[in-house]
């Protein structure tokens, strides 16, 4: 990733929240038309969907071993941090997309 970090930051937060979201409503209009419950296949898809979203927003693996090895072997601490901030601003693009689908679904309320 060439660009400045802040906006690195929020795009891996903002992908992550759409790959999910998208995914798990794209999937519920699936299931509406395949004549599946739709609110529950959709919490459902939030959860098989979630480290897919954050492989999606860091740009893929290979990237993030490179940088952690050069991290590690040439000292470059600074790169190992931004790429674990980025990781975790994935990981809660993806946190806030299942807290979303959650509330939209109700599906953890007791009965």
């Amino acid at each position: 990733m060439n660009e400045a970090f802040f906006p690195a930051f929020l795009n891996s937060f903002f992908i992550a929240l759409g790959v999910l979201l998208g995914g798990a409503f794209i999937g519920g209009i699936a299931a509406f038309f395949t004549n599946q419950p739709p609110l529950t296949t959709i919490l459902r898809l939030s959860e098989s969907l979630r480290i897919w979203a954050i492989v999606a927003a860091i740009g893929g693996t290979f990237d993030t071993f490179y940088t952690f090895e050069r991290g590690i072997f040439q000292g470059e601490t600074r790169d190992i941090v931004k790429q674990i901030l980025w990781i975790l601003a994935a990981l809660g693009g993806a946190n806030t997309g299942a807290v979303i689908i959650k509330w939209f679904t109700q599906e953890h309320l007791p009965l």
